[in-house]
């Protein structure tokens, strides 16, 4: 890849979880950023790289956004099917000569499987330079109120799954940035999938043992159906297909361990190890003051 000075990278989701974090550590780098996404940034946030408006479904603006761009960071919508727009966002992004892609996947799905499965078939078959990030559940999910766990944490103290006792790699959206970052500029591709996991596997009853031993909170796990997740999902805004399909994977995470795995992915990747669960809540207790 050309110096950094020089390299432009696009970042799809440009404000969320993964790609604000990339952002960060792309500018102390002195790279060129482009963050593109629906949400704008809010007045006195402080933002690195130039912000662009993004839609998936409206292709309108898509050719300017891919100009004098030499790598492009994935997020994809909320939908079953992000392939049907993904796919030609891609091969327009192959005809303007980009030449590296890196996909925010998940643990959970492979590359034959659905959402995102076929997008990473896509980059192996078809990019030059490629990577796919398949990261476990994030830790900021129960420190962000926006998110189902961080928004009940707040109103109620509980966390409401229908994984029982089934075990999950719970990893820092810190941790999954800081190898999207090297999958994005290290010299050479890396042209594979990156599992990423904290260093432990956790039930949801764990989590709430360290909550509640970390900052005082009464932190509870409630076991619910996939029926009454799905109605979660849904009264937060999701597509009711999207919620079933998200609940069920609850399901396959207390029957099948679908989650309960644990990589070297971070060390490998980044040279330092990855933040426990009881690192990260001890270092966002404040996020908790509220509560």
């Amino acid at each position: 890849m050309p110096n950094e000075s020089s390299i432009r990278i696009l970042l799809t989701g440009g404000q969320g979880k993964t790609s604000s974090r990339i952002a960060q550590l792309l500018h102390s780098q002195g790279y060129l950023i482009r963050r593109a996404g629906r949400s704008v940034p809010k007045p006195g946030d402080q933002q690195v790289g130039e912000h662009a408006p993004f839609d998936w479904f409206d292709d309108s603006n898509h050719a300017d956004l891919l100009q004098d761009v030499h790598a492009v960071y994935l997020v994809a919508p909320a939908s079953l099917h992000p392939e049907e727009v993904m796919i030609p966002f891609i091969r327009r992004a192959l005809d303007a000569s980009v030449r590296r892609f890196v996909l925010l996947s998940s643990a959970s799905i492979p590359e034959d499987g659905p959402v995102f499965g076929p997008v990473h078939r896509y980059l192996q078959e078809h990019a030059p330079e490629w990577a796919v990030l398949r990261p476990s559940y994030f830790m900021q999910n129960f420190t962000d109120a926006r998110h189902g766990h961080g928004h009940s944490l707040r109103h109620s103290g509980h966390i409401y799954t229908a994984a029982g006792d089934g075990k999950i790699g719970f990893v820092d959206a810190d941790d999954i940035a800081a190898v999207g970052f090297h999958a994005l500029t290290d010299k050479e591709p890396h042209n594979r999938e990156h599992i990423i996991t904290g260093p432990e596997s956790l039930t949801y009853d764990d989590v709430a043992r360290v909550i509640r031993s970390v900052t005082g909170l009464n932190a509870k796990h409630i076991h619910i159906t996939p029926e009454q997740l799905t109605e979660r999902h849904r009264a937060a805004g999701l597509p009711e297909s999207y919620a079933e399909y998200l609940a069920g994977l609850d399901v396959r995470i207390r029957l099948e361990g679908l989650e309960d795995q644990v990589t070297d992915t971070v060390l490998r990747v980044t040279g330092r190890e990855p933040r426990s669960l009881e690192q990260f809540i001890s270092e966002h207790k404040t996020s908790f003051h509220s509560i």
